[in-house]
């Protein structure tokens, strides 16, 4: 299993519709709005890495007024 976590930049205001469609996504096991140089936080699970690039890619940079975003992936210890 890799862990990965997306910070997320949006349109001003669009935070709170973005965070409802991110709680629908499967491997979606938290979201966060926060402050600071990001909007949002996601924490996912998928399965590899390639999957992980797939959801973000394909589900979440997708979205609507999502302006940028960066994923940090959790490596085993």
């Amino acid at each position: 299993m890799t862990t990965a976590f997306v910070l997320i930049n949006c349109d001003l205001g669009a935070e709170a519709g973005i965070i409802e469609k991110l709680n629908e996504l499967e491997q979606v096991k938290d979201v966060f709005e926060i402050m600071g140089t990001h909007d949002i936080m996601v924490r996912l699970d998928a399965e590899n890495f390639e999957k992980v690039r797939e959801i973000v890619s394909w589900n979440i940079q997708k979205l609507d007024k999502i302006r940028s975003t960066s994923t940090l992936i959790r490596k085993e210890v």
